[in-house]
């Protein structure tokens, strides 16, 4: 870092926890009440934006959601990210989950260096571990498995046929983040390398949430039962010999409902707009 900068601005890069403001760590809160610029993901509770934040910061949402083509792009954000540092602001780059796991840090990280920007990282309850906790199932149960892993499968070129068997074979946990849209590849693949007749899936949507909901089935039965659902964002899916404690341990009913507890990317856009033209009216 350049330690002869004279700019009085600062970026902290924060896990907000997967989705129940409460599991936001009070390190997490005192930066944000300190803020000067919010820059927030979608996947982020309204409640923490609206109860947490420094009530005179300007709160810019930045959200992705894929394929939908609304997505904010990573470029975008890093440039917004030194722009609003060089004014002397003090920002906070706030991601739904853990800081660095599944997130874009990585590209912010270089060009915070780049630009030698002094910079501090707070981390969060990751999916994984809200989801698990809120469904009764604990990872690495002693007996059941001695290793958690977690994994992605977006598309179907990441994961190589080795790789798969080895998977199949895994007395490990599997977690899989960002493949609701993929699922029924990852049975497929399990079952095609002979995953063990005792693992279990569970799929865990919009985890801590009100709106959660925990579907479990038996991997060789889970085309029968879930294959093809519809899966709101975000969803989880957890497999493994743990899952079969869940109906032991489950210590919290599935929500009423399926509404959707973030809003989409499109809905945050149409909010922006009107709050846009709200405040351009009462000026006039």
């Amino acid at each position: 870092m350049n330690t002869g900068n004279t700019n009085k601005g600062k970026v902290i890069l924060i896990g907000a926890g997967p989705g129940d403001p409460e599991l936001i760590t009070m390190k997490a809160v005192r930066h944000l009440q300190r803020a000067d610029v919010v820059l927030t993901d979608r996947l982020v509770s309204e409640v923490i934006l609206q109860e947490y934040v420094n009530a005179d910061a300007e709160v810019i949402y930045v959200g992705k959601q894929c394929r939908t083509g609304l997505s904010t792009p990573q470029e975008y954000i890093n440039e917004l990210i030194v722009e609003h540092y060089s004014k002397g602001k003090y920002v906070v780059r706030l991601k739904g989950g853990d800081v660095s796991i599944f997130s874009n840090v990585f590209d912010e990280l270089e060009e915070l260096v780049k630009h030698q920007i002094p910079y501090e990282i707070v981390p969060g309850i990751t999916a994984a571990l809200g989801a698990a906790a809120y469904s009764g199932i604990p990872l690495t149960a002693r007996n059941y498995a001695i290793a958690v892993r977690f994994l992605t499968y977006y598309r179907s070129d990441i994961v190589t046929d080795t790789y798969w068997k080895e998977l199949a074979g895994t007395d490990d946990t599997l977690v899989f983040y960002m493949s609701a849209e993929t699922i029924d590849g990852v049975i497929t693949n399990l079952i095609k390398y002979g995953v063990k007749d005792d693992r279990k899936v569970a799929i865990v949507e919009q985890a801590t949430t009100p709106m959660q909901q925990v579907m479990v089935s038996g991997v060789y039965e889970y085309h029968q039962k879930l294959q093809g659902i519809k899966l709101k964002s975000p969803s989880l899916v957890i497999i493994g010999k743990v899952v079969g404690l869940h109906e032991s341990f489950a210590w919290l009913q599935n929500g009423d409902s399926r509404a959707n507890y973030f809003k989409t990317v499109a809905t945050l856009k149409n909010d922006i707009k009107q709050n846009n033209q709200e405040e351009h009216v009462s000026r006039a």
